[in-house]
């Protein structure tokens, strides 16, 4: 009976929060689409030489770069210290998207390396318990529940600072970068500037959800498990 109870919390919260969010994905697709903003970004170096001036401006000129014009994301992997770049040539999100990835390498390097190494760990173990579930012989579901739940707070809590953090920040530093390079007149880095404001109202929140998504939808998989084993 408790577990239908933990079910039904689990998916409220879901549809709730949904909405207090505001989680619109195409909604956050669509404003990243804007042929002038794109037009005037043009204008800007190359993927890898903007990344390149990021980050010789955060003093951080060891990192390594490459350009991987087969993937939509680009990211920062903090083992390897590199910064992969995702095909957004011909975006204008990418002045802002580059900004946003650099200053991920200029983090707190232990929570980093903490934030790597921890996600996997709770990876293997909800899938390690699913397994033990579907095996029958996993004992005391309700606390292998309780510690996925506590692990779950810890891997929320590192992973939505580093990316709020890095979130809020790149709009500054994309602006001021702009302002250096002296390619767009002022009232063009407003324009593109108002653009990134557009993205982060949306996608902040956006991302906040989705990782509070990613939890409870594990939650839900483990609770109907324990139902029907």
């Amino acid at each position: 009976m408790e577990f239908i109870i933990i079910g039904i919390i689990t998916l409220i919260a879901m549809v709730v929060l949904a909405y207090v969010f505001g989680y619109h994905k195409k909604e956050l697709k669509n404003i990243g689409k804007d042929a002038e903003l794109d037009k005037l970004a043009e204008a800007y170096p190359s993927n890898i030489e903007m990344c390149k001036e990021y980050l010789k401006k955060l003093k951080n000129e060891k990192v390594k770069i490459e350009e991987n014009d087969e993937t939509e994301a680009s990211l920062y992997i903090a083992v390897t210290d590199k910064i992969s770049i995702a095909n957004i040539q011909k975006s204008y999100t990418r002045i802002q998207t580059i900004a946003h990835e650099c200053l991920h390498s200029i983090q707190n390097r232990k929570l980093l390396l903490f934030n790597f190494i921890f996600s996997n760990i709770y990876i293997i173990y909800f899938i390690a318990i699913c397994v033990l579930l579907i095996l029958k012989i996993l004992p005391y579901k309700m606390m292998f529940l309780a510690i996925f739940l506590i692990l779950s707070i810890i891997y929320y809590t590192v992973r939505i600072y580093l990316e709020n953090d890095a979130m809020i920040k790149a709009r500054y530093l994309a602006k001021e970068y702009m302002e250096e390079k002296k390619i767009s007149s002022p009232e063009e880095i407003e324009k593109l500037v108002g653009g990134f404001d557009k993205i982060n109202n949306v996608g902040i929140q956006c991302i906040n959800y989705h990782f509070f998504m990613q939890i409870m939808v594990k939650t839900f998989i483990f609770v109907i498990l324990c139902l029907l084993f």
